[in-house]
């Protein structure tokens, strides 16, 4: 994984380092304020030998420094901690003294310090104070000769006993700024392993890469789409309206040399905003002059008249049985060039009825009637309907909404596509997180043109723009022709 996605990840999932940071500081508070304050009495001997001449000062020094070390052991023994205990009265016994002794030296000199660390200041004071008497006493005693005589090294205190005036810990500053790096480092490192174990589609890149056809758009999520799901009125104006009206855009060029007029849109799951996109896009296609008719071919779950306020009693499934003539059948939808087939009476067999041959002249005939033919089709993992029907079509296009399907899904769907050669015209990424900087920049652009009289929503100026200046104009065209046979 390249440092750029590991980025990615943690920008993502921001909020984890956020709260393992808290975390991590609440810990850290915790533990210093209830961590008891503890101070530090020490004392420094030096060590040295009668020597005479330099020959014999410097091997005396050679030898000192090897005794030093053995001293520092001899600080922490057994028979010096019991020797401190068994002249004074600390309230400790021998094991705890030498736990609460340390040492060190510096190299290279005679110098032995000797540290003593308690939570009472007046306790390690007198501690060390002990120690440094009776280690005195303990080291004239080993170096004594057998003859009695004294031996040639000699302790003396350069240095203390002293205790420091203020605890040496907690240290609240140093504490902090310690538990905030680990609590960053964790929050990073479990934000990282989030986003590695998350297998859900979280961009339009990783949706490219598991689909491995172009992205066509990504329709950014609104919070006002539940209640009014239509790209008109005040929608009209909105963010994920100009989203739809690029994919109109994108999708008439996808393949200029052999156009889809008959386009399947589907998705791997159910709840992923197919039906809502498929109504959109083809107002939006309406809108620039096209002739749209919008199929309602999910027979099991139909929301397309809901949508668009159609009842869906008679229809599709009704043509395909020979019970009505599809003029019969088709509504018109508002003032537009759209046209609508609902879902129609719900069939015992609807992959059957979807595949036949009745489905296949009736795809002919309104390809024949309209310029471009919307239709809603059933998620491919639930059932093998949108399948059929994708098979009919000239191509199908993709819809999936970010942070929901899985890329093993998102991955079934397309394969599911592929392995009937049905023509995978492109993708959608549906309900997007929208950084705030695109989305500033459209709202910014809109407000300008609201106020300086123009056109908030440009239109495509293309053939579909021609048809909708004739259309306007009130030049009785082939499409309003057409529109009114279908009608009938």
């Amino acid at each position: 994984m390249d440092l750029y996605r590991q980025l990615r990840l943690v920008r993502r999932h921001w909020w984890i380092v956020l709260v393992t940071l808290m975390v991590a500081l609440g810990v850290t508070a915790l533990v210093t304020v209830r961590a008891q304050p503890r101070y530090v009495a020490s004392v420094t001997f030096f060590v040295t030998t009668p020597s005479q001449g330099v020959t014999d000062a410097y091997q005396g020094g050679l030898f000192l420094q090897q005794r030093v070390k053995s001293y520092a052991e001899l600080l922490t023994s057994d028979r010096l901690a019991q020797a401190a205990v068994a002249d004074n009265q600390f309230g400790l016994t021998a094991e705890e003294i030498q736990r609460r002794v340390s040492t060190s030296t510096e190299t290279g000199t005679v110098l032995l310090r000797a540290s003593v660390t308690d939570t009472d200041q007046t306790r390690a004071l007198r501690v060390t104070e002990a120690l440094s008497a009776k280690f005195v006493e303990l080291v004239q005693k080993v170096e004594t000769r057998p003859d009695g005589s004294p031996g040639p090294i000699k302790i003396e205190v350069v240095s203390g006993p002293r205790v420091t005036p203020t605890p040496v810990s907690p240290q609240p500053v140093r504490n902090t700024a310690i538990g905030a790096l680990l609590g960053l480092l964790a929050g990073v490192g479990l934000a990282i392993l989030r986003g590695m174990a998350d297998v859900r589609l979280r961009d339009a890149a990783g949706l490219q890469r598991v689909t491995g056809s172009p992205l066509l758009g990504e329709i950014p999520i609104d919070t006002s789409a539940r209640s009014a799901p239509l790209i008109v009125g005040d929608a009209a104006t909105s963010a994920r309206a100009e989203a739809v009206r690029k994919l109109r855009t994108n999708l008439r060029f996808v393949d200029v040399h052999e156009p889809a007029r008959v386009i399947a849109v589907t998705s791997a799951l159910q709840g992923e905003g197919k039906t809502t996109l498929s109504c959109n896009l083809a107002i939006a296609l309406a809108e620039a002059g096209w002739r749209v008719l919008l199929v309602d071919a999910d027979l099991r779950r139909p929301k397309v008249g809901d949508y668009l306020g159609i009842d869906p009693g008679v229809g599709l499934t009704d043509v395909l049985v020979g019970d009505v003539q599809v003029g019969d059948v088709v509504q018109r939808w508002g003032d537009k060039s759209l046209l609508v087939l609902p879902s129609g009476s719900a069939p015992p067999n609807p992959s059957e009825l979807l595949g036949s041959k009745a489905m296949s002249d009736l795809l002919l005939a309104l390809r024949e009637s309209a310029d471009i033919v919307i239709i809603d089709t059933a998620p491919l993992l639930a059932v093998t309907d949108g399948v059929v029907v994708a098979v009919q079509a000239d191509g199908a296009l993709l819809v999936t909404q970010q942070g929901r399907t899985s890329r093993a899904q998102v991955a079934a769907a397309a394969r599911a596509l592929h392995s009937v050669s049905v023509r995978l015209l492109g993708c959608v990424l549906n309900m997007a997180r929208v950084p705030k900087a695109e989305a500033y920049q459209y709202e910014a652009y809109r407000v300008v043109a609201a106020a300086t009289g123009g056109q908030s929503v440009p239109t495509d100026r293309s053939r579909a723009g021609r048809h909708a200046e004739r259309t306007h104009s009130g030049e009785v065209s082939d499409h309003t022709q057409e529109l009114t046979r279908l009608s009938r």
